[in-house]
């Protein structure tokens, strides 16, 4: 069986994000499919698609429909599939911070997905905001200001794994604040792991950082969702990011990851 041209789509908000439901991602996706799915996600930039119920192996195929996966240097790997990354916050932590990922690399990854295997009864939603429309409601001059502006981040892939401790920062890497996506759109790019930013003086990042990560997280650019097992999620990791709110205590949230990236520059 393969899945054809008949899901649904259903607005997440009206910016970005979306839930698509009627097709079944355990089958092989067809070219017109593929394709059409490919816009979605250039559209939305988040989609759900609820009780999914992917193995590891179609996880991978899954995200594969928009981009390559990446084999990551340093996560600890799934034992059926070498693309996957389990997390299991109990022992790894819980990831409470607006943040984009792979950021200690040039290019970050342009896709995360996540596969939920347990999640508590109440609560543990995430939020996505649009750092698109962020950058869209910029005056002008800050926008002209921020084309010269990179932000620094630690780049040791060691310290991003699952329940890595956070070590000594002895290698950096910047990233331009004002990212361009292949569409021409720009967006911000900004991340709370940034250190300092590059291209105005000490005083001036002391200022200018924080103001791009309260406006990035502002509400109004926001969408939410809660899960259930077997949801599957994935997101344009270039153009949004993320927090996983933490109000669920000590309550379980397992999670399966897939990371899609283009070759290091």
């Amino acid at each position: 069986m393969t899945a054809t041209l008949s899901y649904q789509v259903h607005r997440a908000g009206p910016l970005f994000g979306a839930e698509i439901s009627d097709i079944d991602l355990t089958q092989p996706v067809d070219d017109e499919t593929r394709a059409s799915l490919r816009r979605e996600f250039d559209e939305h930039k988040v989609l759900v698609f609820r009780g999914a119920n992917l193995s590891p192996a179609q996880q991978v195929e899954a995200v594969r429909i928009f981009d390559e996966p990446f084999d990551h240097p340093t996560a600890i790997r799934h034992d059926e599939h070498p693309l996957v990354y389990p997390y299991n916050v109990q022992s790894t932590g819980k990831a409470s911070s607006w943040h984009i990922g792979g950021v200690w690399r040039t290019p970050p990854f342009s896709i995360e997905s996540l596969v939920y295997e347990e999640v508590s009864e109440l609560g543990g939603h995430t939020l996505w905001a649009d750092l698109q429309a962020a950058y869209d409601d910029l005056s002008e001059p800050v926008k002209v200001l921020l084309d010269g502006v990179s932000a620094v981040y630690d780049s040791n892939a060691v310290h991003y794994a699952q329940g890595a401790e956070r070590g000594e920062v002895k290698q950096t890497v910047a990233h331009p604040v004002v990212r361009q996506d292949r569409n021409g759109r720009k967006g911000l790019f900004i991340s709370t792991g940034a250190r300092h930013l590059e291209g105005v003086t000490a005083g001036e990042s002391k200022a200018l950082l924080p103001f791009l990560l309260e406006h990035a997280s502002s509400p109004n650019y926001t969408i939410r969702f809660g899960w259930s097992a077997g949801d599957f999620v994935l997101w344009n990791n270039l153009a949004t990011w993320h927090y996983a709110i933490d109000d669920y205590g000590v309550g379980p949230r397992r999670y399966r990851k897939v990371l899609a990236a283009a070759p290091e520059v």
